[in-house]
């Protein structure tokens, strides 16, 4: 049987709180911003997706997917 290794997103000094709202946020962004610049098929990416899914609420994902569908997601993408 294979062994399953679980992980979530590193440390990152720029969110040194407890609270890690802003870290979540600002990976999914990152994310984004990556398929954008290096496209869909780019494997690249697919470490920032695996941080915000470790720190993102899934309620939250699904609302700013929905955001962004529609053209009203308030971040930078």
């Amino acid at each position: 049987m294979a062994e399953i290794e679980l992980k979530t997103a590193p440390a990152d000094f720029r969110f040194p709180t407890t609270n890690q709202t802003r870290h979540c946020f600002t990976r999914y962004i990152e994310f984004h911003r990556c398929l954008a610049a290096k496209g869909d098929d780019s494997g690249e990416c697919e470490k920032f997706a695996k941080y915000y899914r470790s720190l993102c609420p899934g309620e939250w994902v699904e609302r700013w997917n929905e955001q962004r569908e529609n053209g009203t997601f308030p971040g930078p993408l």
